[in-house]
């Protein structure tokens, strides 16, 4: 799959070839999904907690003798079915999260970024890079580059100037290449990647490359 190379300006200067293994794999939409909702479960901390009847104040004694008062026997105001008293069957600290094999996970991968290739959804870059961090310039690339849509910038390698440009600008986020997912892939609008992130890619999701 070719692809158009632009430059920061959004002018075209080159073209690229994209992976067929990686931008034009088979799209399995069950897989994905599972790969989403494997990632939202993964970022649950899990640590919801009520206290038990063991666990709230009060309650050392019975709270009136067992017979002869005419009211329902009890042994402890920390029962469930008194206020104040514990909670029964409530949440308590677990973990949510989720096992998926690598193989899977990269397959699933694969079938977003063939969505976004599909979908003309993705913009090739020469380079990116900046000499200082400055949001008003990194809002002017992003809209020569993107339009109003938002935008997921996968950089081949870390670049403080830049990911602090984007940090202010609400409808943006970078990502490094190797950390791609398919919860941003899907939640931004467009891809936009310097051509150095394409190697970045292949080498770990190229199902013949990688291990």
């Amino acid at each position: 799959m070719k692809a158009e190379v632009f430059n920061i300006k959004g002018e075209k200067v080159n073209t690229a070839e994209l992976p067929k293994a990686i931008f034009e794999a088979e799209i399995k939409p069950d897989l994905m999904h599972q790969a989403y909702l494997r990632q939202l479960a993964n970022a649950r901390l899990g640590t919801h907690k009520t206290k038990t009847r063991s666990e709230v104040a009060g309650g050392g004694r019975k709270p009136w003798r067992q017979k002869g008062t005419g009211r329902a026997r009890h042994g402890s105001i920390r029962s469930p079915i008194w206020v104040g008293g514990g909670a029964a069957h409530k949440p308590q600290p677990r973990d949510y999260s989720q096992r998926m094999p690598r193989k899977m996970r990269r397959a699933a991968l694969r079938s977003a970024l063939s969505v976004k290739a599909g979908d003309k959804q993705i913009t090739v870059l020469d380079e990116l890079n900046m000499a200082e961090p400055n949001t008003r310039e990194m809002t002017e690339i992003l809209k020569a580059l993107a339009g109003d849509e938002s935008a997921l910038i996968l950089l081949p390698a870390k670049s403080e100037n830049v990911e602090k440009s984007v940090r202010n600008i609400p409808k943006a986020k970078v990502l490094h290449a190797s950390y791609v997912n398919v919860r941003d892939l899907l939640h931004y609008d467009r891809l936009i990647m310097p051509i150095g992130s394409i190697e970045v890619l292949q080498k770990y999701l190229d199902p013949n490359k990688s291990a």
